[in-house]
C-alpha cells in the first residue's frame, strides 16, 4: 500500500498547508517510478477512477490502444485492480496498459457507492497530481469520480477542481467545451442558492482575467445572472455586478473582449451561435446545459489557471451502463488527452 493508507492522514497533513504539500512531493517514497526524460512522449496520468467500480475503467480499457499512439499512458490504478475489472468486462487487460499505485486489494462492486472506493480514488487522484507537480508526467486526465464516494471518505472536496485549488493555492476555473463551443463557469459545485453571494466585483475580474489569458477568443460572451438581465433591477441588481466586472476588465484589457451581460435565455440561440464560440456563465447548468444539449459525446473538462495540464471527461460515472456491456463512447476522453497534448505544446 501507498503511505497514504488512511483518510484521516490524509486530510490532517492537506490541513498542514502548501508548505507541507512541498515537502511532501519531494519524499520520493511517495512517487510512482516514472521519472520524466528528455525526448519522452508527452507521458499522462490518466486516473482510472473509482477504483473501477464506475465506467471510468472500461473507458480507459477501450480507449488504450489509440491513445497509446499518441502519449504514454501512467494510469493511476493497482494492476490487480485493473485486471479484475477487466474480467468482469470480458476484456483483456491491453499491453502496456502501465498502473503506477499500488494499494490494498479492493473488491469490485459495480454501480455501488461505498468510503473505500472513494479513498482509493481520492488517493490515485492525489498521486497523479503530485507525479505530474513534480514533472514526472506532463498532464493529469480524469476520468469521472462520485463526489459522494470522497464524501463518505471524509474528503471535505466537491470535486477535483476543489481539490487542485487547495493543493496549489491558486483559483483554478472550470472550463468546459469543444471546438465549437467552450464554457466558462464563475461557480461550479455549488449550491444554486449560494450564486448570487459569490458575485463581487473583484471576484468576477478575476474570472474574467484567467479566461482572457487562456482562451484565443475575438470576443466572450457572458451570460447575466437573472432571467431578462434583471430589466434593470426589476428582477435582481447582480448584473450591475458583472457590468462593472466587464468594464473594468475591458479597460485593463485596452479592448472590447467581453460582452456587456446578456439574456441567458437567448444567449444559445443558433443565431448567436453564430456570433459567439466562447461564453462566460455564472454557475453550473447555466452553462453546461446549452453545452451538454449541442456537444455532450465530444466535450471535455479544463482547469484554467494551474501549473499543470489537467483535462477531463465531461461526463459522470454512468452507473446505468457500467460493466453491462453497454460499450460506452469513448470520445470524450479521447479529446480530453487531446486537448492535452494541444495544451503542453502551446504551454
Amino acid at each position: 500500500a501507498l503511505p497514504h493508507a488512511r483518510a484521516e492522514h490524509s486530510r490532517q497533513r492537506h490541513a498542514r498547508g502548501r508548505a507541507r504539500r512541498a515537502a511532501a512531493v519531494g519524499n520520493r517514497a511517495l512517487r510512482p517510478r516514472c521519472r520524466r526524460r528528455a525526448g519522452d512522449r508527452q507521458r499522462f496520468g490518466s486516473v482510472a477512477r473509482e477504483p473501477a467500480q464506475r465506467v471510468g475503467i472500461e473507458i480507459a480499457i477501450r480507449a488504450h490502444e489509440k491513445i497509446k499512439n499518441i502519449c504514454r499512458p501512467l494510469y493511476f490504478v493497482d494492476e490487480k485492480t485493473a485486471k479484475h475489472a477487466a474480467e468482469k468486462l470480458e476484456l483483456n487487460l491491453p499491453l502496456g496498459f502501465e498502473c503506477v499505485m499500488q494499494h490494498d486489494s479492493f473488491e469490485i462492486c459495480e454501480g455501488t457507492v461505498c468510503s473505500k472506493a472513494g479513498e482509493l480514488s481520492f488517493f490515485s487522484f492525489e498521486q497523479a497530481v503530485k507525479t505530474t507537480d513534480a514533472k514526472e508526467a506532463h498532464a493529469v486526465v480524469t476520468l469521472p469520480i462520485h463526489k459522494k464516494a470522497w464524501q463518505l471518505a471524509g474528503f471535505e472536496y466537491s470535486g477535483h477542481t476543489q481539490f487542485l485549488r487547495k493543493y496549489f493555492a491558486q483559483d483554478a476555473v472550470m472550463v468546459l467545451g469543444c471546438p465549437q463551443m467552450w464554457v466558462g463557469l464563475f461557480t461550479e459545485h455549488i449550491p444554486l442558492q449560494k450564486v448570487a453571494s459569490m458575485l463581487t466585483k473583484e471576484a468576477v475580474e478575476k474570472f474574467l482575467l484567467t479566461l482572457a489569458m487562456s482562451w484565443d477568443a475575438d470576443v466572450i460572451a457572458v451570460l447575466a445572472l437573472n432571467p431578462h438581465a434583471g430589466d434593470d433591477g426589476v428582477m435582481g441588481s447582480e448584473e450591475q455586478i458583472i457590468s462593472e466586472a466587464v468594464k473594468s476588465t475591458n479597460k485593463l484589457l485596452k479592448k472590447e473582449l467581453f460582452t456587456p451581460p446578456l439574456v441567458p435565455d437567448t444567449a444559445f440561440t443558433p443565431r448567436n451561435r453564430k456570433h459567439y464560440k466562447h461564453y462566460a456563465a455564472m454557475y453550473h447548468d447555466q452553462g453546461l446545459i446549452p453545452l451538454k444539449s449541442l456537444y455532450f459525446d465530444e466535450s471535455v473538462n479544463v482547469s484554467l489557471g494551474l501549473p499543470i495540464v489537467r483535462t477531463s471527461v465531461d461526463h459522470g460515472t454512468a452507473f446505468d451502463i457500467a460493466y453491462k456491456g453497454k460499450n460506452p463512447s469513448i470520445l470524450s476522453y479521447e479529446n480530453a488527452v487531446a486537448e492535452a497534448i494541444r495544451l503542453i505544446k502551446i504551454s
